[in-house]
Formats: C-alpha cells, sequence, structure tokens
C-alpha cells in the first residue's frame, strides 16, 4: 500500500505541539509494517539549514488561486529512512512561525492544491491520502469535486484525523470560494457552510472516506454538544466512518536510559531518578531535597490545559510539602500569575515561560507526579511521556487522558495514577493530595511504578490499527 500523510507540521523539521511529534514518529511505525509511507509538508522558513541544504527539487509547476498564479516548487528528502516532500513558495512559508497570520486561509488552500496538483509528479501513486487537521481538510473535497475523473486519481482513498476539533479552519465563504474555484454546490449547510462561513474541518468530514481521532473516549466525546465545538450533527452522521485510535510516541527518542538530558540515566531505579531531581533542583533554584515529592507540568498555558483550576487552588497546593515546576507559554494572564506565584514562593515553586524541548525532558526524568487536569484532551502526549520517566500522572478523565490513565485504587491496589471526573478545582486539588499521600507509602509507591513499567506507550498497536484501517479501505471498499 502507498500511503501520502499530509501535515502542517512535523518533527525535525517544524514542531508547535502534540501533531508534530505525532507525524514525526508514526511513519517510521508504519513503514516497519510493510506500507511504503511518504510525507507532504509545506517548506517553511523555520526548517533548519541542514535539512533545507540537502532537499533536492522534484518538480516545479504553477496553480491557479484566484486570479494569481502561483509558484510552486515541490522538493524532496529522506530522513530516517521516511521520503519527505516540501512544497516550496516563499511568498506564503519564507516567514516565522507556522500559524497565527492573516492569510492563513489562502496560504493553507494553495497548500492543499499544491498537494493534490503535485501527485502526478511524485513518481509515487498513494492508495491513501492520509489528511491531520484543518490545514488539510480540503483534499478530500477537492479530491472528490475537482479530480475524481481523472485516471491518476481515479482510486484515492481519503482518511482524515482530527488532531484537535477546537481548531477548524474557518473563513469567509466568498474567500475559500474564489481560492479553491469550488461550485455554490460546496458551500451549503450539507458540505463547507458553517454559520455563514466556510469551514475547512466541516469539509473533511463530509468528504473523508474514513474520520479517525485520536482516541476512543474523545471519538464519543465529540459526538456530543459539550466536546462537539457545534460540529457535533456532522460527526454523529458520520459516526459509523469514525475510529478512535491513540497515538503513541517515540520511545527510542523518549528513553532514560539514553536521553542525553538525562544526567544520571536510569530506567526503572527511583534512586537513580532521584538523583536527577536533586541536580534539576538545583539548577532551577529550588531547595535540594531528594525525598520531597516534585509536581511537573509541561505544556501551552492555556484554559484548555487546565491552568484555570490550578491558579484557583495554587495556594492549597503549595501548603503542602511540595515543589512544583511549570514549563510552557501561553495566554499573557497565566503567564503573569504563575511567575508571580513564583516570586511570592521561590522555595515551592518554579514558572520557566518558554519552550525548551531539552529542560521538558529534566522535567519528566525528576517530577515524581505529572499534572494533566486538561478541560478536554484529544489524546495527550504528557502522561505517555510521564510514564517513560516514571513520572505518576495526574489527570481529569477526559479524551485519552481517560483511555490511558488507570485511577488508583486503594482496595486493590491497581492503577497507574491519579485521576478525577469533574472539571473542578478542590476535585483536582484532593486527587493532588492523595497522590502526594501515595507518594509517602513506599510499598503504594513502588507498585504504581511497577504497574507503569508494564504500560506500553510505543507506535506498535496504533500503527497496527492504522494498516487495518488501510487495508479496509483499499482492498475492500474497492
Amino acid at each position: 500500500m502507498n500511503i501520502l500523510f499530509v501535515a502542517s507540521e512535523s518533527d525535525p523539521f517544524v514542531k508547535s505541539g502534540g501533531l508534530g511529534e505525532v507525524i514525526g514518529s508514526l511513519p517510521k511505525q508504519i513503514k516497519k509494517k510493510g506500507a511504503d509511507i511518504r510525507v507532504i509538508l509545506p517548506k517553511y522558513g523555520d526548517i533548519a539549514d541542514e535539512y533545507k541544504n540537502q532537499m533536492t527539487t522534484k518538480a516545479v509547476f504553477n496553480i491557479q488561486l484566484d486570479w494569481r498564479n502561483q509558484y510552486c516548487g515541490v522538493q524532496e528528502l529522506q530522513v530516517n529512512g521516511i521520503h519527505y516532500y516540501f512544497i516550496d513558495n516563499e511568498f506564503y512559508f519564507k516567514r516565522p512561525g507556522l500559524y497565527g497570520y492573516g492569510d492563513d486561509g489562502e496560504r493553507f488552500v494553495y497548500f492543499n492544491k499544491a498537494v493534490l496538483e503535485a501527485i502526478p509528479h511524485l513518481d509515487f501513486e498513494p492508495d491513501i491520502i492520509h489528511c491531520h487537521d484543518w490545514q488539510s481538510g480540503l483534499i478530500p473535497v477537492c479530491l472528490k469535486a475537482q479530480y475524481s475523473d481523472k485516471p491518476v486519481y481515479r482510486n484515492i482513498k481519503t482518511i482524515f484525523t482530527i488532531h484537535n476539533l477546537k481548531y477548524q479552519g474557518i473563513f469567509s465563504k466568498p474567500l475559500l470560494k474564489s481560492l479553491t474555484d469550488l461550485d455554490d454546490k460546496y458551500f451549503t449547510q450539507d458540505s463547507l457552510e458553517f454559520y455563514d462561513q466556510g469551514n475547512c474541518m466541516k469539509g473533511a468530514l463530509q468528504y473523508a472516506d474514513v474520520i479517525t481521532t485520536v482516541s476512543h473516549t474523545y471519538a464519543e466525546e465529540i459526538q456530543t454538544p459539550e466536546y462537539g465545538e457545534q460540529l457535533e450533527g456532522v460527526i454523529t452522521s458520520r459516526n459509523k466512518d469514525l475510529h478512535g485510535i491513540l497515538n503513541g510516541i517515540d520511545i527510542k527518542s523518549y528513553n532514560p536510559v539514553t536521553d542525553p538530558n538525562v544526567r544520571v540515566k536510569y530506567q526503572n531505579s527511583l534512586f537513580n531518578k532521584r538523583l536527577n531531581k536533586e541536580r534539576f533542583q538545583k539548577q532551577i533554584g529550588l531547595p535540594v531535597n531528594k525525598d520531597i515529592p516534585m509536581i511537573g507540568m509541561v505544556s501551552r498555558l492555556v484554559e484548555q490545559k487546565g491552568y484555570d483550576l490550578v491558579a484557583h487552588v495554587l495556594d492549597e497546593i503549595l501548603e503542602m510539602d511540595v515543589q512544583f515546576v511549570i514549563l510552557g507559554t501561553g495566554e499573557r494572564k497565566y503567564e503573569l500569575f504563575f511567575e508571580d506565584a513564583a516570586k511570592r514562593n521561590p522555595t515551592k515553586l518554579s514558572t520557566i515561560i518558554k519552550f525548551d524541548d531539552a529542560l521538558a525532558r529534566k522535567i519528566y526524568s525528576s517530577s515524581d507526579l505529572f499534572l494533566m487536569p486538561s478541560l478536554y484532551e484529544p489524546c495527550g502526549i504528557g502522561q505517555l511521556l510521564s510514564y517513560q520517566y516514571r513520572a505518576v500522572p495526574i489527570v481529569r478523565e477526559t479524551g485519552g487522558l481517560k483511555d490511558t490513565v488507570k485511577p488508583y485504587n486503594k482496595y486493590t491496589g491497581e492503577g497507574t495514577g491519579f485521576t478525577f471526573i469533574n472539571y473542578n478545582a478542590h476535585d483536582m486539588l484532593y486527587a493532588i493530595q492523595k497522590a502526594v499521600e501515595c507518594y509517602h507509602n513506599k510499598d503504594i509507591w513502588n507498585s504504581i511504578i511497577n504497574q507503569i513499567k508494564k504500560v506500553n506507550v510505543s507506535w506498535e498497536k496504533p500503527a497496527r490499527e492504522y494498516i487495518n484501517l488501510y487495508k479496509q479501505l483499499v482492498f475492500v471498499l474497492n
């Protein structure tokens, strides 16, 4: 099978979050299972020169975008055994950062068109185009509307994966209509129309052959008004084609035995893990004490990640005999609040406002507990990483957090973490208190760590599920 991944970011080239992690690691596992998988991305200005200098030009052509005739270059490169293509247009992509520009609608319509126009030039005929999030959401629409009568495209199937339903690519109907050159019938309620605007993700949900999302619970949640972001009706109408497949992580990269950011290497040794904690405490200016439980939190500082809950009971958290380390950037109100709190509690709280992968890995390898009190979480990677580094997760039971963290049960001794159900600050506080109490009981703590050791967070099982889905789509539906 030939699979073409289309995405707006991928490690090791450019990454703003979980999507880049997934696209950077999943293809390697799918390739191991026998598929010819390739990835196509925008050629951003932020891609390091070490990669740009190795790219070779595969094709050059022009794309009609409204009244403009735009240049498109297709460049290619192989990294870690995976074949990558890059859509080259400096006007759209040679800028700092990935998203957040006023012309994002035009940039990604161009990218979708460029991917489809590039296919005859690739020496690679995909059986399936696997699209990820709204930035590639128009590909299933345009493929069926404008390309299905052409021999090269006739048998191509599409899969669309929702990584985060909140971000949908909503733009004015006149803009999308002029850029895509789609007929008026594609801007009705049954297609792209969304409250008198055009919605790229809705288009993908309507026209993709199969829809996936990144956990079983999230697949159920997004069919409800609470989590459906006003698309629950569309998703429910396609629920027979909807599959929840959990994400994994690259366990070779995230490995405390080989990770260069881990000062004292370990796998299951809590003694060595606590030596890392002592060195990290010294590095960030917290009192050095291997026995005090350290709570880590690594994420964007936004409401979705539960920072309003943390802010609401922060004083109560810091009244406990704990240390708390927060790493990330996000909404200014949260950055200022937690920076100020750290100044007031210098022996208890360290707030680091930046995105730093090396520092994140030090937090995972030093923390005893890892907090993820998310309002919603399609899958979550933090709790999977915490398992790898033997930090016990404290999570709210939503999306992939519910699917991956088994709550500790004091009666049976079973569990891989601590959970709470309601989005409530004091429910979260109680879960933290319970976790800290268990930390000080050596037998309970060792039991939890021993159960975490058995959790498989690799891409092995998810990749197998994707392969089965691809086979069904190519061999059964054809």
